[in-house]
């Protein structure tokens, strides 16, 4: 086989498991956003106790691309596809790790709430927003759309306006439930986490948008 087929033939095998990451992070996701709902204490402690996985996954990744830069010294737009795959492989074990943060405040409110406590807050949109990014995102690496990537940066203003909103919803709460603020706190901090998850799906959008295009974004020097 010539050098040339081998590059490309590593390079095929460099997305496949760039895309295998992001199916297993979309996976650590939804579960975390389903436990916002049915907030089930042993799911949750499934999502931390698999953390290891993803870690294991983004080593994988990274070694890949630091093996093909070494071996072959790719330039031009072949560079520019491992440098992005790089950046997206660590925002997406980023993206993982929130879901684990997620799942241990689901069980830090379970612990310390009163038996009267409910949570007011209603995070299936935000949740189905901050989901559907990290999907398209995902969409887009893999098609190569540019124009998709761009669409994420209004989603993202979208999930700003819930966390904000979100934060006016707990601090009224606290002063009507003084007894469980710490369990407001966390309550307001998975919204948070979940705007987070948003700015990491934004981040792998800059990153197609360089990929395809050869052009740096950063949609956060928006006005908006």
């Amino acid at each position: 086989m010539s050098r040339h087929m081998h590059f490309h033939r590593e390079i095929d095998q460099l997305k496949k498991m760039i895309l295998e990451m992001g199916a297993m992070v979309e996976d650590r996701l939804r579960r975390a956003c389903a436990i916002l709902e049915n907030r089930d204490e042993a799911e949750a402690q499934a999502v931390v106790t698999a953390d290891w996985e993803v870690d294991d996954m983004e080593i994988r990744v990274e070694e890949e691309c630091l093996k093909i830069l070494a071996l072959h010294q790719p330039v031009a737009r072949d560079l520019r596809l491992i440098v992005s795959i790089i950046k997206i492989n660590s925002e997406l074990e980023r993206i993982a790790d929130i879901a684990v943060n997620i799942a241990k405040r689901i069980l830090t409110i379970n612990k310390n709430k009163t038996p009267d406590f409910v949570v007011t807050l209603d995070y299936q949109p935000m949740a189905a927003k901050a989901l559907e990014m990290v999907k398209t995102s995902l969409d887009a690496l893999v098609t190569e759309d540019a124009a998709l990537a761009r669409k994420i940066f209004l989603m993202d203003d979208e999930v700003n306006r819930m966390r904000d909103a979100a934060y006016k919803t707990v601090v009224g709460d606290i002063g009507d439930r003084a007894d469980n603020a710490a369990c407001l706190i966390n309550v307001y901090l998975i919204a948070r986490h979940l705007e987070r998850i948003g700015d990491r799906a934004n981040n792998i959008a800059e990153e197609v948008i360089y990929l395809v295009e050869g052009e740096i974004v950063r949609s956060s020097e928006d006005p908006h």
